[in-house]
């Protein structure tokens, strides 16, 4: 399966201490199976801190779902009530239950897949948490929203499974 990683950066040696926090999935390493996605994220990261847009291009075994000893959690590719609050808990930098199934800030989970949640789905969630609109009001308004696909890393055990394939 093939993998992308848009950035304004070659990486050719994964880091995940570089890796920022409070990401839709928990601290790793996102890539999606959507190139053209991947292509617009270059973009929009090479405007905002300088550079060139480069797409990262990685391969992993079709069949990693598999492989015994991986903590893998697969959303699908539709947002549902427990992908959104997910998405809330490891956004949350004050969520304190990091053993909570529903949150992936303890990297319980080598492997988070599902949809993104983009600047529109933020706004949803701000307003949720700010008592704007209820959690089923938030449930309603997912139903519309186009989605895209993200595959996170989260350990050393699931990044060696990637293997980079070219820019």
């Amino acid at each position: 399966m093939r993998l992308y990683h848009g950035s304004n950066t070659r990486i050719d040696s994964i880091n995940l201490a570089m890796c920022r926090p409070y990401k839709d999935f928990g601290t790793g390493f996102y890539l999606t199976d959507i190139r053209e996605q991947a292509e617009r994220m270059a973009v929009r990261v090479a405007t905002i801190y300088g550079g060139t847009p480069i797409l990262n291009i990685f391969d992993i075994q079709d069949d990693f779902r598999t492989l015994p000893d991986l903590q893998i959690k697969d959303f699908g590719d539709r947002t549902t009530e427990e992908w959104a609050r997910f998405v809330m808990n490891n956004r949350n930098s004050s969520f304190v239950d990091k053993s909570d199934k529903l949150c992936n800030q303890d990297n319980k989970y080598d492997i988070v897949i599902g949809p993104v949640a983009d600047d529109n789905m933020a706004v949803l969630f701000r307003q949720y948490e700010n008592e704007m609109i209820d959690f089923a009001t938030l449930l309603k308004g997912m139903i519309y929203k186009k989605t895209s696909s993200q595959y996170s890393f989260h350990t050393p055990k699931s990044i060696r499974l990637l293997r980079k394939v070219g820019n």
